[in-house]
């Protein structure tokens, strides 16, 4: 396991996208960038209501060691909800770095930001290549950790959550885990099945039996959808426009306003996907790859 989540639960639901902290082509992302993407997802064509949310992988900026990330300073300037990331796959080291930048930040900008802040997570960091990744143990020693950094801040008090895939939720190894938290976090893509047909017809069914996985660990805790979402690509099939819109309409529109959901993603930001795309908007410009209507 390798991610954790800090959390302010809203009595309404969270509808936001994930952002990374670069850009495709390894470019960092700066506070110009993020206005520009929390104010356009805010104003997508033919979505029934804003996506106010945005889930962050990590609390530090692009090509510093410690320092906040940009997306806090926009965050407060657009109105926009954070579920901030802190990177939990590459170490303590790492980690500390992690709760400075997020702590530095609040301290810079005060309950403007704590204010916003309803998260912290990040991704596998073994599953998807993106680190070394941390035991249940490790992740448990995390929480503990960041709690007792927040106490005595804007932050203390707020609810803290994890995020995994089902199939690490449902190890009796990180029991530990999921009763240490308030809510859960689930990341499903179908797209990625390996265990299971995953063409889009059965799409649908695998992220919904996923997440009635989570769900049966959960204890009753409340379960946010933190990424999903299909891509659609240059040559092939499967991962196409018309896939990432039957998706959309097959899975995130049944969540939008009813579970807590980040979407994968406005804007491409794995530079490891080359062939393949997840965003809804190029990074040039707000206007949708397909019809985003409910």
């Amino acid at each position: 396991m390798s991610s954790l989540a800090l959390a302010s639960l809203a009595s309404a639901q969270l509808k936001g996208f994930n952002y990374g902290s670069t850009n495709n082509d390894g470019s960092c992302r700066g506070y110009d960038d993020f206005v520009r993407f929390f104010t356009e997802a805010k104003n997508l064509a033919s979505t029934s209501s804003p996506f106010t949310a945005a889930r962050l992988y990590t609390s530090v900026q692009c090509g510093t060691a410690a320092d906040p990330i940009a997306a806090f300073r926009a965050a407060v300037d657009t109105e926009t909800a954070i579920l901030v990331g802190l990177w939990a796959s590459a170490g303590r080291p790492s980690y500390e770095n992690e709760l400075n930048a997020l702590l530095k930040g609040v301290q810079e900008l005060g309950a403007p930001l704590a204010d916003r802040v309803v998260g912290v997570s990040q991704p596998q960091g073994v599953a998807n290549n993106a680190g070394a990744g941390a035991t249940g143990a490790e992740i448990e020693g995390y929480i503990g950790w960041l709690r007792d950094w927040a106490r005595g801040t804007p932050l203390e008090g707020k609810p803290v959550g994890h995020v995994d895939t089902w199939t690490a939720w449902v190890l009796p190894g990180n029991r530990g885990v999921a009763d240490s938290v308030n809510f859960l976090g689930h990341n499903s893509f179908p797209y990625f099945e390996t265990t299971r047909a995953n063409s889009i017809d059965q799409a649908a069914d695998n992220f919904w039996s996923a997440l009635a996985q989570t769900e049966s660990v959960a204890g009753g805790k409340e379960v946010w959808v933190t990424e999903t979402g299909w891509p659609h690509g240059k040559s092939t099939a499967v991962a196409n426009l018309d896939n990432a819109r039957r998706y959309w309409h097959d899975v995130g529109c049944p969540l939008f306003g009813s579970r807590n959901t980040f979407w994968y993603t406005l804007k491409d930001a794995n530079t490891a996907q080359t062939d393949i795309s997840f965003a809804v908007t190029p990074l040039e410009n707000n206007t949708p790859y397909f019809d985003l209507t409910c």
